[in-house]
């Protein structure tokens, strides 16, 4: 396709110094689709440090060809740099096309960057088939106990989202030695159970057998 001055202009504004810039021509690349915006797009989104601009990237991207889309966003999943990992996740779960499910694989839900795994986690409860749900439950489970509140609580809400799939492995790591591990999975099973129960309590316990023994932490 041959690029007007218009189009060159919207795709250098991608670039631009000034974050208000690009979020116009996010937000125009979106109003206005067109193939060839696709590939900056993309590429924008792995640099991008606005939150905002990001998220109207995805927008963009949401309101082009999934067959245009969704292969390119399934390569950015190979990058060697986490917000493009990340990001690309993020508009796989927005596009929502079956046809990437394969593309969510063990490595990136156990992804080392923090994001880039919370990304996997929601976007696989969005794209696995029914099929694949104790699959998927059993893998999310290796991953209990890792990081901060936030990180636990996402995904737990990541495994409740599977729905009562999850029963088996959320008690089978509901006796692991691990305390951590079977406080997050007690928390995510109350989870299951209320949605508005406190998640907070049975991580905190955890903390305290861990630091005093179990046999102290029952007599506290």
């Amino acid at each position: 396709m041959n690029a007007t001055p218009q189009h060159t202009q919207l795709l250098d504004a991608l670039a631009a110094a000034s974050s208000s810039i690009r979020l116009k021509a996010a937000l125009a690349a979106g109003t206005h689709p067109e193939d060839g915006f696709v590939d900056a797009l993309v590429a924008r989104c792995a640099v991008e440090p606005d939150f905002f601009v990001r998220d109207m990237l995805t927008w963009a991207l949401t309101r082009h060809a999934a067959e245009l889309t969704v292969p390119k966003l399934r390569a950015e999943l190979g990058s060697g740099t986490a917000q493009a990992r990340s990001q690309a996740l993020h508009t796989l779960s927005k596009i929502a096309d079956p046809a990437a499910w394969p593309s969510i694989t063990p490595s990136l839900l156990r992804d080392a960057d923090d994001e880039v795994a919370r990304s996997a986690w929601r976007t696989a409860v969005v794209l696995v088939p029914d099929t694949e749900k104790p699959r998927l439950a059993a893998e999310l489970a290796t991953q209990f106990g890792r990081g901060d509140r936030q990180l636990r609580l996402s995904l737990s809400r990541a495994l409740v989202a599977l729905g009562t799939v999850v029963e088996p492995v959320l008690e089978a790591a509901s006796t692991r030695a691990d305390p951590e591990v079977r406080a997050h999975a007690r928390a995510t099973a109350e989870l299951l159970r209320d949605p508005d129960a406190g998640f907070h309590l049975d991580i905190d316990e955890a903390k305290r057998v861990a630091a005093l023994g179990p046999e102290r932490a029952a007599t506290c």
